[in-house]
């Protein structure tokens, strides 16, 4: 048996790819992080909310609530002790109508069934007492939610992985894998304009993102295994153009699997809001899409449901995100698929699929997850 290039190779240099990487790293492995962009945090990771999530949303035992409320712990922790700017700012969830106060109840209920102890349940004159500028019938504040500065935490991860002499290859895209006769992986690589480059590795880790599914195929696993399929849904992010009268984040009452239209504030106290949610056939634009003032106008009602003071004219177009769903519009809204041998029969191969929202505030959780599972 001929010895391969590399003891573990992850796919993918967003939040989830160099969480696990420097899990794997931690942990005794021989790592490379292999990045089709020129960047890390290209593509989810850098176009998010950068809300690190309490758990109020996932249905209990599921993927999403177990790692969103170890991964806020987690985050919390590795921000204090790298650095890594953080403000846990609080969160109030509004009923904006007396219709949804019996909804909201149902949000906090489901919300401790996963674990989220610190709630608190609020009037409207309490909420107001907190942010005076807020209109609703009802709300329940989440103290332990936060965000944090997305960039400065992919750079600490590249940093604590390659103190751990694992390293991150720029500019170089898997286009192929294979897996030989004594089950090393084979992948081909492309970089620029050069030949295709050939690497073996004993581990696998597919953490692509958007590209999750193109990958994943290129896999031979054993018979009644399916891939799951990637469906890219943008959202759109508009900027106050001043300074925003409120200090807690605010989120209306989430429709399906969509969080709304809600108020975020990065580590400096700007605000912003978005994201919508617009599925997309075909590779994924990040274009800004006003729709001649529509879109705009859609943002500024649905603002205004929760925060009737809104200036005219005061948002200004901010980016676009896509997020890597694995279900179609009006389908159930899918757990995270983290799969391993014991789903597709290939050993020392963990593919992640559908890691969207609360993919950040998750990341650490699932990189000791898959550490543990190789």
């Amino acid at each position: 048996m001929t010895a391969p290039d590399i003891e573990t190779v992850v796919v993918g240099a967003g939040l989830v790819g160099l969480a696990a990487a420097r899990a794997l790293a931690l942990a005794g492995h021989d790592v490379l992080v292999l990045e089709r962009h020129a960047a890390i945090g290209q593509e989810t990771s850098s176009r998010s909310s950068e809300v690190i999530h309490a758990g109020l949303y996932y249905p209990p035992g599921s993927l999403r609530a177990k790692f969103c409320v170890e991964g806020r712990r987690l985050l919390y922790e590795f921000a204090r002790e790298t650095g890594v700017p953080v403000a846990r700012c609080g969160k109030l969830l509004v009923a904006t109508a007396a219709a949804d106060c019996a909804r909201l109840d149902a949000l906090a209920a489901n919300a401790r069934a996963c674990g989220v102890k610190d709630l608190a349940s609020l009037t409207a004159a309490e909420a107001r007492a907190l942010e005076p500028e807020l209109s609703c019938a009802a709300a329940v504040l989440s103290p332990s939610t936060g965000v944090i500065d997305s960039h400065a935490l992919l750079v600490a991860l590249e940093g604590h992985l390659r103190a751990e002499d694992g390293n991150v290859v720029l500019n170089h895209a898997v286009e192929e894998i294979g897996i030989g006769s004594d089950g090393t992986f084979e992948l081909s690589i492309a970089s620029g304009t050069q030949a295709p480059a050939r690497l073996t590795a004993r581990n696998l880790v597919l953490a692509a993102g958007l590209g999750a599914t193109r990958l994943g195929t290129r896999i031979p696993y054993r018979p009644g295994y399916r891939v799951p399929q990637v469906y890219p849904a943008r959202g759109h992010y508009y900027a106050l153009a001043s300074k925003a009268p409120f200090r807690h984040l605010v989120y209306p009452m989430p429709d399906s699997g969509w969080l709304g239209i809600h108020l975020t504030l990065d580590i400096a106290g700007r605000a912003k809001f978005g994201p919508d949610l617009e599925w997309q056939d075909g590779e994924p634009s990040y274009v800004f899409d006003e729709q001649d003032g529509a879109r705009r106008a859609a943002f500024e009602a649905e603002i205004r449901r929760y925060w009737p003071g809104l200036p005219g004219g005061a948002l200004h177009p901010a980016y676009v995100g896509v997020r890597p769903k694995i279900y179609k519009a009006g389908e159930p809204v899918a757990d995270f698929a983290i799969h391993g041998a014991s789903h597709h029969g290939v050993d020392r191969l963990v593919a992640l699929y559908g890691i969207e929202s609360p993919g950040l505030t998750s990341s650490l959780a699932i990189g000791a997850h898959v550490a543990g599972m190789l």
